[in-house]
This record gives C-alpha cells, sequence and structure tokens, in this order.
C-alpha cells in the first residue's frame, strides 16, 4: 500500500505526520482501513485540534497505540465540529463555550 491509498474521514484529509506514521506501522495501518470513514474522521479532527506542535505530536503517536489496543475512535473525544451535515449538539456547544472562555 501507498502513502496515497491510505484513508482519510468524511471531512478530513489524512495529514503528512499522521500518513507517515500509519505507513512506519502496518498493524496499525490494517486497523486503519479497518475503521468507518467516520471513525477516520474522529482521530484525524483529534489528531489536528490541538493547538501545541508537541500535544499534536503526542496525539500522533496515540493514534497508532490506541488503534492496536483496539480502539476505534479517540476517547473523550467530544466529536468533529467541522463537519457540516449535521448540527453541533447542544452539549458540544457548551463544552467549545467553556473553551473559549479559557
Amino acid at each position: 500500500m501507498t502513502k496515497k491509498d491510505i484513508s482519510g474521514g468524511v471531512v478530513h484529509e489524512l495529514p503528512i505526520d499522521l500518513k507517515e506514521a500509519l505507513v512506519r506501522d502496518e498493524q496499525a495501518l490494517s486497523l486503519w482501513e479497518g475503521l468507518t470513514p467516520l471513525a477516520r474522521n474522529e482521530w484525524i479532527c483529534w489528531t489536528t485540534f490541538p493547538k501545541k506542535e508537541e500535544t499534536r505530536k503526542e496525539h500522533v503517536v496515540r493514534v497508532i497505540s490506541e488503534l492496536k489496543e483496539g480502539m476505534r475512535r479517540p476517547c473523550c473525544w467530544i466529536g468533529c465540529i467541522h463537519r457540516k451535515d449535521k448540527a453541533i449538539s447542544p452539549s458540544v456547544q457548551g463544552i467549545l463555550a467553556k473553551r473559549n472562555k479559557s
């Protein structure tokens, strides 16, 4: 499988750093390809959401390890706020409002 063949998400394209990490780990790549497009989208959004580069790098590493631990979506993630096919739920709107205040 080449880098071009790796599946992305519903809204998000697969970023280079996550793509490279998946290419380096055959087991994680196989698990990634077994996810639904929505689940892949959640992982991508969760990976690219952090503002600090250090945190983003940690998320890339965690995607690989957590996939291999059997997780199909990021734990405790509010969900992708970038999707336009559905409204953001009131509970997620509340979380985002709290984050914006800090």
